[in-house]
């Protein structure tokens, strides 16, 4: 839900609306005496009490402190309520989530997705217009080892996810071969820089795993999916699994010198294991299909290093040293 409250028209005669007002006081990070509220609300601060108790009983954990000082704030509780998001705080938070599912950047799931999904759904259009223009106007800077998707395909799965319902797409293949899908998806999983989605294919009778970044034009189309049991312990571990069978996979160790601290930030992998050795170094474990990724990872931390296998990564940093001393010698 989302409310905003510049400019209270007082007093709040109508109940609904009057806890609404007074339920945006308390989500600012203060405490609130009962005689302002009461002033805000133009209510008697028996009514305020009564309204306190109510959002209590609405599972919103609203403390209260006595004395001269005295007031009520929200505070922690064991769930999380829905909150009243001013505009701003709304654009800013669906322009966040937009631009960090685009990118698929480590840690952010199929939850976040789901939120944005949440938040775009009830966005007045004037602020869906805010963010569009806002997201129109922004370009990040290009990684060229990630496959950015479009926010909107990621959050029409979601809801598909969410709602279990059955989809069409079109899917354009490693080949370049589009053709149209009419699938049951299960779940999104970010993966490599990538997001996939793990789907039934109603058409081939098959589990399948789609790239987020070939799916175009997914259109939800009412009908409910089956409930079915995926062929693995959770589809992370099914698309795991996917990717790496039959693949060559390479896995690094390496001693970094550099505290684990400074290097964790750097990595932004989430195949990758770091382990401190002592104050100042730490040991990297890490695998990828390319020698190539495993060398620039390495080379972007900026700081020295030392890899312990594969023996090819050695060769291949190797190489890469004769090329970079030649061409810092060509001028």
């Amino acid at each position: 839900m989302l409310a905003h409250f510049a400019g209270i028209l007082l007093p709040v005669t109508d109940t609904p609306a009057r806890l609404l007002t007074l339920l945006s006081l308390l989500q600012t990070p203060r405490e609130w005496p009962g005689s302002e509220l009461a002033r805000r609300l133009g209510v008697s601060l028996r009514t305020v009490r009564r309204d306190v108790d109510r959002l209590r009983d609405l599972g919103y954990p609203v403390e209260a402190t006595m004395g001269a000082l005295g007031g009520y704030r929200l505070v922690a509780g064991t769930a999380m309520p829905p909150l009243l998001l001013d505009d701003e705080e709304a654009v800013a938070i669906a322009v966040g989530l937009r631009t960090a599912a685009g990118q698929a950047v480590t840690g952010i799931d199929e939850a976040a997705v789901r939120a944005l999904a949440k938040l775009e759904q009830v966005l007045p259009s004037r602020l869906r217009y805010r963010v569009s223009a806002l997201g129109a106007a922004t370009l990040p800077a290009p990684d060229a080892y990630a496959s950015p998707v479009d926010p909107a395909h990621l959050t029409a799965l979601a809801a598909a996810i969410t709602n279990r319902e059955r989809v069409r797409l079109r899917y354009t293949a490693a080949d370049g071969t589009g053709s149209g899908r009419h699938v049951e998806p299960h779940r999104l999983v970010p993966a490599g820089r990538r997001w996939y989605l793990v789907a039934y294919d109603l058409d081939r009778d098959d589990w399948r795993i789609f790239r987020v970044d070939r799916v175009d034009a997914p259109q939800p189309t009412g009908a409910r999916a089956t409930v079915r049991e995926l062929p693995a312990p959770d589809a992370a571990a099914y698309v795991t699994d996917a990717l790496y069978s039959g693949v060559a996979v390479h896995t690094a160790v390496a001693t970094l010198h550099a505290p684990v601290e400074q290097v964790r930030g750097r990595i932004g992998d989430g195949s990758a294991d770091l382990e401190p050795i002592d104050a100042g170094s730490c040991r990297l474990r890490s695998h990828t299909d390319t020698l190539e990724w495993l060398a620039f990872a390495l080379l972007r931390l900026g700081c020295e290093f030392e890899v312990h296998e594969p023996p090819e990564l050695r060769e291949h940093l190797r190489a890469l040293a004769g090329r970079l001393g030649r061409a810092a010698g060509a001028g």
